[in-house]
């Protein structure tokens, strides 16, 4: 979205260039200008394959509508892994704020054009070493500030592979979007307050939020360590099961990881059902305004499929989940603001620092401010005007309360082994349209915003306590998915990711779109 000049600016431009606009001149000239750079933006976004392209290992190209029809993807190129390994044979693409040596990463604005990463990361090594071979980069919202819901950034709206009409969720809409298409078996997707499980609700496949620290975070761009998530997305809960297993552990570089059990063989665990499991129906996570009352019972429907599979299934209450968003939102402002402050390198922490990411996002910010996207403006003055005017109390407070809203839910764990709400309040909404610039910017910047209890209340929490988290499509309303969440004990994904599997077994529930990749669309249930 190009930025639109007022009418001083144009007035200001024709006493640059000597041309002396009156001031219903300038008006005209303005309207004239906002309906050309409209043009141009949708030029810029559009895919077109540039001349004199070369695609040795590293180099990419922005696919071509035919190509990508969902618009999922911001760049392609072809990395093959090993010869042999777990993933061989698999398809992978990541989120683009994810570092790839030799690949322009762009963290989906082109504020960051220019700029190629120099190294691997972790994640990226991890897939490889594993057999994966990568195929793209996916789009993403502008910096992952859109809030989590559009999908849309500076390289244009991924679209909703169950119907082009609806939002495809965000911030990693791409990853959803090319999982469900059957574009990439594997997506890799980053998560700071839902946006690994938004899109895998709204696109309908599964999405993992793993432990806290469980996956390096090393050579992605985040927003606030405490907050960081890398999961991967994918069509089945044995695939996310399998590449779990292949990126999870430690690798010295990342402080997240300060302890860390020993890693199971999640895949081999899938099998063992929750025949004798205690699943705990969030009473806090049901019921509550804004939450469409078709999603409510669709995924307390679901809770049935597993009682029948042999879990055991109560009610229970947090009553600290209503507002547990509030404190995850307060860090993820003043997080960003102080990565931005150090050009996305990080701060006090023996960890990995980009050299040639801070270099260039300095320059980049010194020289081009004006470039950033709105939606990271407005952040960036929301969390100056806090830290200028309260001087960081906000932050320290929400930093200093997570042990005791963690607690809260570890006192529920103690009762159940898995919470079980909806991922997100509705299916995935109709995207409207804006009728002009004003419209357009607050269309973007009010939708899925943090402040927002209902989008964010039933994802965000679980950033902030650092629980894992896991959306597995359950049910459709009117032909679209509704995304489940199951949520456990710190460092026990593998029983996540079991009930996911015992669910997905024993309902028999599948939704994907026919896109003439992968299978046609079926909804069934056994």
């Amino acid at each position: 979205m190009l930025r639109i000049p007022d009418s001083a600016e144009i007035l200001a431009l024709g006493e640059k260039l000597g041309l002396d606009f009156t001031t219903p001149e300038a008006e005209i000239v303005r309207e004239r200008i906002v309906a050309k750079l409209k043009e141009v933006d949708q030029f810029y976004e559009a895919h077109f394959t540039e001349e004199h392209e070369q695609r040795p290992r590293g180099a990419s190209y922005r696919p071509s509508v035919d190509e990508d029809p969902l618009n999922a993807f911001i760049s392609k190129f072809r990395i093959d892994g090993a010869e042999s390994g777990p993933l061989a044979g698999k398809t992978v693409a990541l989120k683009d704020h994810i570092s790839v040596a030799g690949v322009p990463l762009t963290l989906g604005s082109h504020f960051m054009d220019g700029y190629i990463a120099d190294v691997d990361a972790t994640v990226v090594t991890r897939l490889l070493d594993s057999g994966a071979t990568v195929i793209g980069k996916l789009n993403m919202d502008d910096f992952a500030s859109g809030g989590g819901l559009l999908g849309t950034g500076n390289f244009g709206r991924t679209l909703n592979p169950h119907g082009t009409g609806f939002v495809s969720g965000g911030s990693s809409s791409g990853a959803g979007a090319a999982v469900a298409g059957g574009y990439v078996d594997i997506a890799i997707g980053g998560d700071q307050g839902g946006s690994v499980r938004n899109p895998a609700s709204y696109c309908g496949v599964v999405g993992l939020k793993p432990t806290f620290g469980l996956v390096p975070h090393t050579g992605a761009v985040g927003a606030d360590p405490s907050l960081d998530y890398l999961g991967p997305m994918t069509r089945r809960v044995e695939d996310t099961a399998l590449t779990l297993q292949c990126i999870a552990g430690p690798d010295g570089s990342d402080p997240r990881q300060r302890s860390m059990p020993e890693i199971p063989d999640y895949s081999s665990l899938l099998d063992r059902g929750v025949d004798g499991l205690r699943i705990g129906i969030l009473d806090e996570g049901f019921g509550y305004p804004g939450l469409d009352a078709d999603v409510n019972d669709a995924v307390l429907a679901a809770t049935d499929v597993l009682r029948g599979a042999g879990a055991t299934v109560t009610r229970i209450s947090v009553p600290a989940h209503t507002d547990a968003y509030v404190p995850a939102s307060i860090i993820m402002a003043e997080g960003t603001r102080y990565l931005f402050d150090s050009n996305l390198g990080g701060t006090s922490a023996d960890t990995y620092y980009p050299i040639s990411l801070i270099t260039a996002f300095g320059r980049f910010k010194q020289a081009a401010g004006y470039e950033l996207p709105l939606s990271s403006k407005l952040n960036a003055t929301f969390a100056e005007y806090l830290h200028d005017r309260y001087h960081g109390r906000f932050y320290a407070k929400a930093q200093n309360v997570r042990a005791a809203i963690r607690r809260a839910y570890d006192a529920a764990f103690a009762e159940v082994d898995l919470l079980i709400c909806p991922t997100k309040p509705t299916t995935a909404p109709r995207y409207v349209e804006p009728t002009n610039y004003v419209e357009e910017m607050e269309y973007f910047l009010s939708r899925g915003e943090p402040g927002n209890a209902a989008f964010s209340r039933n994802t965000a929490p679980f950033n902030y306590t650092g629980h894992p988290a896991i959306s597995v499509p359950c049910a459709a309303v009117n032909g679209m998915p509704v995304g489940m969440q199951l949520v456990g004990r710190h460092f026990e994904d593998d029983i996540v990711l079991r009930a996911a599997y015992a669910f997905q077994e024993a309902s028999g529930f599948v939704i994907l779109p026919d896109t003439g990749h992968g299978d046609s669309t079926t909804t069934t249930n056994r």
